[in-house]
């Protein structure tokens, strides 16, 4: 029976239930893991303690209460849970934060991590009202109990947290616990509270030591799949992954992301003249100032053959852009030799001031750099462009969209036309000039689609308005029909380019596809759009001939709206003088009598002689 009591008192010693849950401990000769076997077998007994612990009493200040009113089985019991759920040490600093102040209803918890380059302590303070704090304690500043702490690899309690230099910080006592794995201490736990229990504590934070060292060798391990070789930064793949994780914890805490984007100026020139070792070194010299001047919050990647990206956390547009400015004023204090200063275009773009989309933040921030390249220098220096400082509809920020688009259409299938589209569609319109400078934008982007009908969309406009004015219509009128001309096109956005490029005369499936572009504009284009309903009629019905075999509705005579046979007419004009794959344009006069044939058939007759009588006045350059 004795030898039987023995041998239930060893088992119970080696294995503890918290909660039901079986906690195994085997003795070896480790210190740590013997006292972690001591204290765990005293969770379900931590309300009975009578005296105050003089384990410490050697070190300690003054007696620390033993946490009587502290339930130490639910505080593990959420630790563990929060083990389970931290993906990261910011995850697991975070739940540190949140039951250290619930349980011990501490006034701050703080999380320094020793950094081995710059022998200090990163200390990241938070309040229990919320405000943050980082500092860095250097370990040649020996008299402060951080360092004491960490130095000693032992607990250290302070009647008041003054030492900490945090203004505004609710002063409190503090309790200072090492993070020890088996043979190292790699930082401190700061809670300011005295009531809790010094054993227990130590054991729930070497714990978590031991789970960022884990965490630690972890992100090595993948730091060394997700490195560039010739850079050392994240290759795009690391940078994509990064870039998921930080717009989602932006998104749970209602923060601000940044991505600045830089490009090296004329790398195909350097790489083509000067060898690709040169434009190695170039790029190497871009990755060191970046990586010089970034916080150990920020990542940065090598995002394409010569451009290197930012992820900057908690970081809104104009920090971002001071921090592309610096890095491109000191890129411009370096010379490499036969190229001389390193010249960057550099593009910002901010989570969720400009999108909510990874993808789309990735898209506006190259936009940026490609218009920053398009701007140039101001004042030898680099422009530094926000996709927030460009008007969308602007000539170099359109080019700059449909080139990022074009590139990566194949990686994302994110198709130009439609963005174009959606933005068109979502657009405020807050004047008419801001619509006319929206209009004439995806009109130009509509005629770029085809190489031999440039400018097409501006000409019929023109000719359209010169036509109206010469029937004497009302100026309002006038104004409707120059606008519903630009985009009477606007359908062709939906027509496949392999149609709209063919060079040679189409086949009667290839037509019937072409002859959608009408009812496409109309429905597609317009309907959504409240401020261009009105132009309806012109855009639908600008193909249907006075005789009724037009299309897309086969509409006769005056059954077409004046302003869709005014198009019509302006339309057929410009087709005739412009050059095509099969013939040459021709001039005013040819054009003008192939008119007269088609009048009252295909074109009202009214129309086509009040516009024989101006056609010679109007330019005719293509």
């Amino acid at each position: 029976m004795e030898q039987n009591n023995q041998q239930t008192a060893k088992t119970s010693a080696d294995k503890t239930t918290v909660n039901s849950n079986p906690i195994t401990i085997k003795l070896a000769s480790n210190p740590i893991i013997k006292e972690a076997a001591d204290i765990v077998a005293r969770i379900n007994d931590f309300n009975s303690h009578k005296t105050a612990n003089r384990l410490y009493a050697g070190y300690l200040n003054r007696t620390m209460r033993l946490g009587r009113d502290i339930n130490y089985p639910e505080l593990i019991k959420q630790w563990n849970s929060a083990l389970h759920k931290a993906g990261s040490i910011r995850d697991l600093t975070a739940a540190m934060h949140n039951i250290f102040t619930n349980y011990l209803k501490s006034s701050f918890t703080a999380c320094g991590l020793y950094h081995e380059n710059s022998k200090c302590i990163n200390l990241k303070l938070q309040s229990s009202t919320g405000s943050t704090y980082s500092s860095k304690i250097f370990t040649s500043n020996e008299s402060n109990p951080i360092i004491e702490c960490f130095q000693t690899g032992t607990p250290v309690l302070k009647d008041n947290n003054k030492f900490l230099n945090i203004p505004y910080l609710q002063n409190s006592p503090v309790l200072i616990l090492p993070l020890r794995t088996v043979n190292k201490c790699t930082g401190v736990v700061i809670i300011g509270t005295d009531n809790a229990d010094i054993e227990m504590l130590s054991f729930i934070v070497n714990y978590c030591a031991l789970f960022m060292d884990n965490i630690t060798l972890m992100e090595k391990t993948s730091k060394y799949a997700n490195t560039d070789n010739l850079t050392g930064l994240l290759n795009h793949r690391g940078f994509q992954e990064i870039l998921t994780d930080e717009i989602e914890h932006a998104q749970a805490n209602k923060t601000n992301l940044s991505v600045i984007m830089f490009d090296v100026n004329n790398i195909s020139k350097i790489n083509r003249e000067m060898s690709h070792a040169k434009g190695d070194e170039v790029i190497k010299l871009l990755a060191e100032k970046v990586k010089q001047n970034i916080r150990s919050t920020d990542s940065a990647g090598r995002y394409g053959g010569d451009e290197i990206a930012i992820i900057l956390p908690d970081t809104n547009t104009a920090d971002a852009k001071y921090l592309a400015e610096y890095i491109t004023y000191c890129l411009s204090c370096c010379f490499v030799d036969d190229v001389g200063p390193v010249k960057v275009s550099v593009g910002v773009a901010t989570y969720p001031e400009c999108t909510k989309d990874k993808e789309k933040l990735l898209i506006l921030a190259e936009q940026a750099m490609y218009i920053s390249r398009a701007k140039g220098y101001k004042e030898g220096m680099s422009a530094i462009i926000s996709s927030s400082d460009f008007n969308f509809w602007d000539d170099d920020a359109l080019n700059s969209f449909a080139k990022v688009l074009s590139k990566r259409h194949a990686q994302l299938g994110i198709n130009y036309e439609e963005e174009l589209l959606q933005k068109f569609n979502n657009e405020q319109v807050n004047s008419q000039k801001h619509l006319i400078e929206m209009a004439t934008s995806l009109a130009s982007a509509i005629d770029a689609k085809d190489p031999y009908t440039k400018d097409h969309s501006s000409s019929v406009s023109r000719y359209s308005e010169a036509l109206a004015r010469a029937i004497n219509l009302p100026e309002d009128e006038v104004h409707r029909i120059t606008l519903g001309a630009l985009l009477h096109d606007v359908g062709k956005i939906g027509i496949p380019e392999h149609v709209l490029r063919k060079p040679a005369n189409l086949l009667d499936e290839e037509w019937e596809i072409m002859k959608q572009h009408p009812v496409i504009g109309a429905e597609k284009v317009l309907e959504p759009n409240e401020a261009l309903r009105d132009l309806i009629p012109m855009v639908k019905y600008h193909h249907e001939n006075i005789d009724g075999t037009g299309y897309p509705d086969k509409l006769k005579g005056e059954e077409i709206p004046l302003s869709a046979r005014i198009v019509s007419v302006a339309d057929a004009f410009h087709a005739l003088i412009s050059d095509r794959p099969y013939r040459k344009g021709l001039d005013v006069e040819k054009a003008c009598e192939i008119l007269k044939m088609g009048s009252g058939t295909k074109w009202d007759s009214d129309l086509v002689r009040h516009f024989i009588n101006i056609a010679p006045s109007l330019s005719t350059a293509v």
